[in-house]
């Protein structure tokens, strides 16, 4: 599954139903590089949850809607509903374990 660019006009309807995983970031942002390839290999992986991108210089009204004070943010969201939120990269494997956690049954 690949990680689907969301912005303000396609955001709520993203998040809507299931679970999703968003991640903000920028491109100018290192440690959001650091994760990028962590997290587009845990989207690939994990067939039952959807990965969103948010670039929070292109899409500040959502970062401040969902307050993200730093890059990246992972945002964890069942139903529209946020359950558990990550900043700051993390390896694949951390992410994976926390994704899990958050969506178990």
């Amino acid at each position: 599954m690949s990680v689907k660019n969301l912005t303000i006009k396609n955001f709520d309807e993203f998040i809507k139903i299931g679970n999703k995983v968003v991640e903000f970031g920028a491109d100018w942002c290192i440690p959001c590089k650091i994760l990028k390839p962590n997290y587009e290999k845990a989207a690939e992986e994990i067939e039952d949850v959807k990965f969103g991108s948010v670039d929070v210089d292109k899409e500040n009204k959502l970062a401040q809607r969902f307050d993200v004070m730093s890059v990246p943010t992972l945002i964890f969201f069942k139903n529209k509903a946020q359950v558990d939120r990550i900043i700051g990269a993390v390896s694949k494997e951390e992410l994976v374990s926390k994704i899990k956690k958050a969506f178990k049954k």
